[in-house]
């Protein structure tokens, strides 16, 4: 059976939590858990020296927990999790690891994720 992942490619996640809001819904999750969560790392300066304008570093990085199971029911009804089908950033992604491997080997500003004890037939 083929293990799945989500990839998140946060060069243009915009930090706009429709990822943890869709997740709580879909799971019904309560105040103080989550299926993913939302991180800022930023804004810091990385250096002294000028970098035409890309001299901080600031991002938005959603972070799966252990809570989330890739929407397993969704899946089933071949829909694809709710995070991602939700990102108004489109910067996520849904496939095998062997899919998102591919695409994640294309840029740096990526994390993909694949939980171990995530079975299901697609």
């Amino acid at each position: 059976m083929p293990k799945y992942a989500l990839l998140i490619d946060y060069t243009y996640c915009t930090g706009c939590h429709s990822c943890e809001v869709a997740c709580k819904e879909e799971h019904d999750l309560g105040v103080g858990k989550w299926g993913i969560r939302l991180y800022q790392d930023g804004p810091w300066k990385k250096n002294d020296e000028g970098d035409q304008g890309r001299d901080f570093n600031f991002n938005y990085v959603p972070v799966p927990t252990d809570l989330c199971d890739l929407c397993v029911s969704r899946l089933e009804r071949h829909r694809e999790p709710a995070c991602v089908h939700n990102c108004l950033g489109d910067c996520m992604r849904f496939g095998t690891v062997e899919e998102m491997a591919q695409v994640f080997a294309q840029n740096p500003k990526q994390v993909m994720w694949a939980p171990c004890d995530v079975d299901v037939e697609l």
